[in-house]
């Protein structure tokens, strides 16, 4: 089980992978747990999934913990694969739920009624990549396997 979750090639594409994911999603997270970057914060997060998404809250808390926490383990390469499957699952959740219906592209002159799925998936594809590899070099993943 411990070679499973935290063996790591120990290489840059790892560590590429993982610092992008993380320090994008970070910024996200950030404004949902905490609501900095003009986030609305947990309480407010939670009253927007639980009302206007009508997720349940279960998967709403979720959504908050792997943006904030996963990306803070990302960042520091522990348990990237855990966390890449579960930004995996995310997103492709979000595509499902909101932002497949409004197509592939971003909605750069807002003239439709929201965002596309390009930038989900390009996590996604990072996340695949960060599964397959590992957390790369710099990880405290890399440490545990030593």
């Amino acid at each position: 089980m411990k070679e499973l979750i935290f063996s790591t090639n120990n290489d840059w594409t790892g560590l590429v992978t993982r610092l992008t994911i993380g320090i994008v999603l970070f910024a996200h997270g950030s404004q949902k747990m905490l609501g900095w970057f003009g986030g609305g914060g947990f309480e407010n997060t939670m009253a927007y999934f639980t009302s206007n998404q009508h997720l349940p809250a279960v998967i709403g808390f979720m959504v908050i913990c792997i943006e904030f926490f996963g990306a803070l383990c990302l960042m520091a390469g522990f348990t990237g694969r855990l966390f890449a499957i579960a930004v995996i699952f995310l997103f492709l959740g979000i595509i499902f739920t909101v932002h497949g219906p409004n197509g592939f592209f971003m909605n750069w002159y807002g003239t439709k009624k929201g965002e596309g799925y390009e930038y989900h998936l390009l996590m996604i594809g990072l996340a695949i990549a960060t599964l397959i590899n590992g957390s790369g070099k710099f990880s405290i993943d890399g440490l545990i396997c030593k």
